[in-house]
């Protein structure tokens, strides 16, 4: 294992333990200022400015070498599956938590993941065989577990 891979995980967790403190910072932004889809601009804008800036520091071209217009149109939505990502868990983690938020998100990646493996989009196909199936499935249970669905909040 190269060296660096160590703490590329360690950043990778701390990455994700910060996810839902982001949700509920925007919940809360939502909730002091004009609601959810404005938290989520917010939050994307100052995303970006941060991007921005590390991009002009990096000195980092701002535009690809081919143009554009020359990259597949499915290319931009990236943008738009994060921003989704964001509104929704701004919506819906004072409703639920941000356990059981963080929950559900996993469970939808570990799904979309399994389906995308599948059938090779955009990567290597690697089957879905019982064993990652399974996997799936103790995640589900995980997620039914933190939420509680039984008991009334």
């Amino acid at each position: 294992m190269k060296a660096w891979i160590p703490l590329g995980i360690v950043a990778v967790v701390f990455a994700g333990a910060l996810l839902p403190l982001q949700a509920l910072i925007n919940a809360r932004l939502g909730a002091l200022t004009q609601g959810a889809l404005y938290a989520s601009f917010v939050s994307f804008l100052v995303g970006t400015c941060l991007l921005g800036a590390l991009l002009l520091a990096s000195r980092t071209a701002l535009l690809p070498q081919a143009p554009l217009s020359a990259l597949p149109p499915w290319i931009w939505l990236g943008g738009a599956i994060g921003a989704s990502l964001v509104l929704a868990s701004t919506l819906m983690v004072p409703r639920i938590g941000a356990g059981a938020l963080v929950c559900l998100i996993v469970l939808g990646q570990v799904l979309g993941a399994l389906l995308l493996d599948h059938f090779g989009v955009l990567g290597a196909q690697r089957a879905a065989d019982p064993l990652r199936i399974g996997g799936a499935v103790l995640v589900l249970a995980g997620a039914v577990l933190v939420m509680r669905p039984w008991q009334s909040a």
